[in-house]
């Protein structure tokens, strides 16, 4: 995955380790006589040159050795199977005028390992650990769907960062995240050998009971029709 940001004056260029990164050169734009040359900075390394015939010739540096190449139909130049070692400040520039066409601030992030979920302790409640190695400015994160939980961070070292989380009991919700600006690596905690399942909930539910009273109306001193007896109930919950 690769990503470019336009700055004023810089591109910057986003990249994850071993992915291929185009630098847009604006070949196109000068003469097709004329002789390009890439650098890199700090230092004003010569990393190669793109003759008017365009073809690659690299410099001592070796750096790109075999892995810059260029678009035919864009011209633009590409770095393949990137490296960490190749974050900096590039610039290109033309050998007749020294005129800079463009420059890049290049950033390759290593490629995220997913994160690993342990037991931490043998408690009544679940306590677990998040965990990777090997990591340089990356986030490690725990969710319960979408609500962070806890985090922690690395920046430019290359460490290991662990994240403990102690919950009551499992449910299906909850995530341990590792990510850097351009990708993202998610382990869920599902492993009912490390937390209880959580109970499942039950409804109460309220019944009415009706407990029945007999009464016998009292006849009328009338000569009205007469009446059925009427049964009157008492009702009670529980």
């Amino acid at each position: 995955m690769f990503e470019s940001v336009c700055g004023v004056g810089v591109k910057s260029v986003l990249v994850t380790e071993g992915d291929s990164v185009t630098l847009e050169s604006a070949l196109a734009e000068i003469q097709s006589n004329d002789l390009i040359m890439l650098r890199f900075e700090p230092g004003d390394i010569l990393l190669a040159k793109i003759s008017e015939k365009r073809e690659i010739s690299y410099s001592s540096d070796g750096r790109l050795r075999d892995r810059l190449k260029l678009d035919s139909q864009t011209e633009s130049l590409i770095i393949t199977d990137s490296r960490i070692t190749d974050s900096g400040l590039y610039k290109v520039t033309t050998v007749s005028s020294n005129t800079r066409l463009n420059k890049f601030s290049l950033t390759v992030y290593a490629r995220l390992p997913a994160p690993v979920i342990s037991n931490s302790s043998s408690v009544p409640y679940c306590s677990v650990v998040c965990s990777v190695v090997n990591v340089s400015a990356a986030s490690l994160s725990w969710f319960k769907g979408n609500s962070l939980l806890s985090s922690t961070s690395v920046s430019d070292l290359s460490i290991s960062l662990s994240l403990p989380l102690e919950i009551d009991c499992l449910d299906d919700s909850y995530i341990c995240v590792i990510n850097n600006p351009i990708s993202n690596e998610t382990t869920h905690l599902n492993n009912t050998d490390l937390c209880q399942p959580c109970p499942v909930q039950t409804r109460n539910t309220e019944i009415t009971y009706a407990d029945p009273t007999f009464h016998r109306k009292p006849p009328r001193k009338t000569r009205a029709a007469e009446t059925d007896d009427v049964v009157y109930a008492g009702v009670a919950r529980r």
